[in-house]
């Protein structure tokens, strides 16, 4: 009897120092994002649980670079990323590369599925010089290209958006983005974009925290702010009757931006929204749709509500 007594525990105990709580189900990585159903042209937003804590969360997903940031509320980290109008659909993998304080890096590889999505045509009649430019102007719009390129390339390292991003009017939309646009007869570009039903003097506002990169007259975009919202994350609005921020101004989630108007490349008075990631146009619909983790930072802002994203 005292035999078998000291058997068990003999077992007991080298059960304990070989590891046998190891048996139990270790954490797990969790990975979410929304929308659901990603798309060319689609903001994405991320949400991962980690395995363990994290001092920092890095990522990697269709050839670009993502930085999480961590939220109490939830526990967990999240990000905002994109998918190019250009993208075809298929599985791209998202790689994951946690850093834990006192331990090697943790990574993980996930697949996202994007499904390709068709864009309409529209046709639109503007003045000739938006279409055909006269040699007088070339030479500003090719300055003006080189400014945005210029802008495009010091965008902030750090994010400085906050929740929720908001529709800039409380307005219907008049034209979607992605659409293939024909000028008076001649294919152009697509609709990067968008556009607002906004009479002039319409209040335009920020859609979320940032900084006033670019506030000024521009030939196709008319009076125009751009806002980083860090990480490659910016908003812009074009065709500005009047501009009520200058560039170096930190801005809030529903800052007044300044009035809509026709200015530039416009058939009538509208405001045109845009987004831009990590050098690709993603659809403004998407980002409005996302919900990230809220913070205390975000409350009390306004919320136009869903009013001000219904097409027509």
């Amino acid at each position: 009897m005292r035999l078998r007594v000291q058997v068990a525990v003999a077992f007991l105990v080298s059960a304990s120092l070989c590891g046998f709580s190891q048996s139990r189900p270790r954490a797990a990585w969790n990975i979410r994002w929304e929308p659901r159903r990603v798309v060319n042209g689609s903001a994405v937003l991320f949400r991962v649980t980690a395995p363990a804590t994290l001092s920092a969360l890095r990522g990697s997903w269709s050839g670009h670079e993502i930085s999480f940031r961590f939220e109490k509320g939830c526990k967990c980290w999240y990000a905002i990323a994109g998918v190019s109008l250009d993208a075809r659909g298929g599985k791209y993998p998202l790689q994951l590369q946690g850093v834990a304080p006192g331990a090697a890096d943790l990574r993980f590889a996930s697949e996202v599925p994007v499904v390709a999505k068709h864009y309409p045509t529209t046709t639109i009649s503007v003045a000739p010089e938006y279409v055909q430019p006269p040699k007088e102007v070339e030479a500003r719009i090719e300055e003006e290209q080189a400014l945005k390129k210029k802008v495009f390339s010091e965008i902030a390292p750090d994010s400085a958006w906050d929740s929720r991003f908001l529709a800039p009017v409380d307005s219907n939309i008049t034209a979607v983005f992605g659409s293939s646009r024909t000028y008076n007869g001649i294919k152009k570009s697509s609709h990067l974009g968008l556009d607002f039903h906004a009479t002039v003097g319409t209040t335009v506002r920020a859609a979320n925290r940032g900084t006033v990169i670019l506030a000024r007259n521009l030939y196709f975009e008319g009076n125009c702010v751009f806002i980083d919202h860090g990480q490659g994350l910016l908003t812009m609005y074009f065709h500005l009757s009047e501009i009520k921020v200058k560039e170096g101004d930190k801005v809030e989630s529903g800052t007044i931006l300044g009035l809509s108007g026709n200015t530039g490349r416009v058939t009538a008075p509208h405001l045109h929204f845009a987004v831009r990631w990590q050098g690709v146009y993603l659809d403004p619909q998407t980002l409005l749709a996302l919900h990230p983790p809220p913070s205390a930072r975000a409350t009390g802002r306004r919320d136009f509500g869903a009013a001000a994203i219904r097409s027509r």
